[in-house]
């Protein structure tokens, strides 16, 4: 049986050789041959990081922290030891990331057919490789540009010293936009109340919006005899990616791809991930492992792209995909009545609604193909929903994608009653 330090020189000798071995994959690029050797690697990476964490357990302080009159060389010897542990570990999850970015990458954007069965990155076999065909898929999610950049073998700062300082720069600015917490709003008020019922005084406590009229709303509920106390503001707050690995590999895989606009482009791929995707499908993709499933407040990231929209204002972006997120809530029990339309298109059509773009623009920006989301348009006003969904200036919008002659007209007035 192999000592600790023995696993942590095997775990850093393999994943350096993963690290030289996908570089040279990615000369030539060929999706099947990479998704079979990325889940191969996650396989074996999962078992070392089992084994790892069986070993290393809780991580011992570090030498700095010590005063340098006290430091023991034994204990020297014993702390560098378990520092050397925890680096491999930190190092082997960070490697697992990138794996699992990069599998979810291509899984979103190919469909790997043996025959006519359909096959998951995890069951390809050697034996399968030459008989597999890929299939790209309608859009793409993310950027597959960024493959090569993603740190496989999970050393990220020894990557990134390897790179000119304009990337470094744009790694720090990506990095500080992924780690900032969201501006906070005030959702909701957390009330305790005091109120008579049969004679007898009970308390109780609820939520209520922050912009209600809490004595009307507690006046409707409990009577005349009541009184009430705040107990805390519930605000929305947090990181977007709340995985440090996830926002590294991102960070580092961005800024060597665009050292001037890696950040603006990160802002745009994540705008179209929220966009492209219902939130059901969000759950499952691992693009971005540990990403908000929907937001509810402002991401200076994501007013990156729009900078230059005549109407822009702090908060452009990150509004478009609140008001998208709202809506994807009020479509619940009705999705059956547009069934026909896709997620991409959808989210297209709801961005046409609030964004006051016309629908070249936005098929451009959410790079979809320009004829389907005129016919998601078209569907969605005979489906009636947009009367539900839009508010009254934004409904005129629509009116060019009703029906042109009055007979066809009467008879969607009929059919939406």
């Amino acid at each position: 049986m192999t000592t600790t330090e023995e696993l942590v020189a095997q775990v850093n000798k393999i994943l350096d050789d993963i690290g030289i071995d996908l570089g040279e994959l990615f000369e030539e690029f060929e999706p099947v041959k990479l998704a079979y050797t990325l889940a191969r690697n996650v396989s074996l990476l999962n078992d070392l990081r089992e084994e790892l964490e069986r070993r290393v357990g809780e991580t011992a302080p570090s030498l700095r922290f010590m005063d340098k009159k006290n430091r023991d060389p034994h204990l020297q010897w014993i702390y560098r030891k378990k520092h050397n542990r925890a680096l491999a570990l930190e190092r082997l999850h960070s490697a697992i990331t990138a794996h699992k970015m990069a599998l979810a990458l291509l899984s979103a954007n190919y469909t790997f057919k043996l025959g006519k069965r359909e096959l998951k990155a995890e069951e390809l076999k050697p034996e399968h490789l030459p008989k597999v065909r890929t299939v790209p898929k309608p859009i793409q999610l993310g950027r597959l540009e960024v493959l090569p950049h993603l740190a496989y073998s999970g050393d990220v700062l020894r990557l990134l010293a390897r790179e000119s300082i304009e990337v470094r720069e744009q790694f720090k600015l990506i990095k500080g936009k992924l780690r900032e917490k969201g501006i906070v709003q005030t959702k909701s008020i957390r009330i305790e109340v005091e109120y008579f019922e049969e004679n007898r005084l009970k308390k109780t406590r609820l939520d209520l919006p922050a912009d209600a009229d809490i004595e009307a709303e507690l006046r409707k509920r409990f009577g005349r005899r009541f009184r009430w106390r705040i107990l805390s503001f519930i605000k929305t707050k947090g990181v977007l990616i709340n995985n440090h690995y996830t926002v590294d590999n991102l960070a580092l895989a961005y800024a060597s791809l665009d050292p001037e606009k890696g950040a603006e482009k990160l802002g745009l791929d994540l705008f179209r991930y929220y966009f492209l995707t219902s939130e059901t499908e969000r759950q499952s993709l691992g693009l971005y492992p540990d990403i908000r499933l929907c937001i509810d407040c402002h991401y200076s990231i994501f007013d990156l792209p729009f900078r230059r929209e005549r109407d822009f204002k702090t908060g452009y972006g990150s509004m478009l995909i609140i008001r998208k997120c709202e809506m994807e809530s009020q479509l619940s029990g009705k999705r059956a009545e547009i069934s026909t339309i896709p997620n991409y298109v959808l989210g297209g059509v709801l961005l046409y609604g609030i964004s006051g773009w016309d629908e070249r623009k936005v098929a451009e920006v959410l790079a979809i193909p320009l004829d389907e989301l005129e016919e998601g348009l078209k569907k969605f006003v005979i489906s009636g929903l947009h009367k539900v969904l839009f508010m009254e200036n934004e409904l005129k919008r629509f009116e060019k994608f009703m029906p042109k002659s009055d007979k066809a007209r009467e008879f969607l007035a009929l059919l939406q009653g």
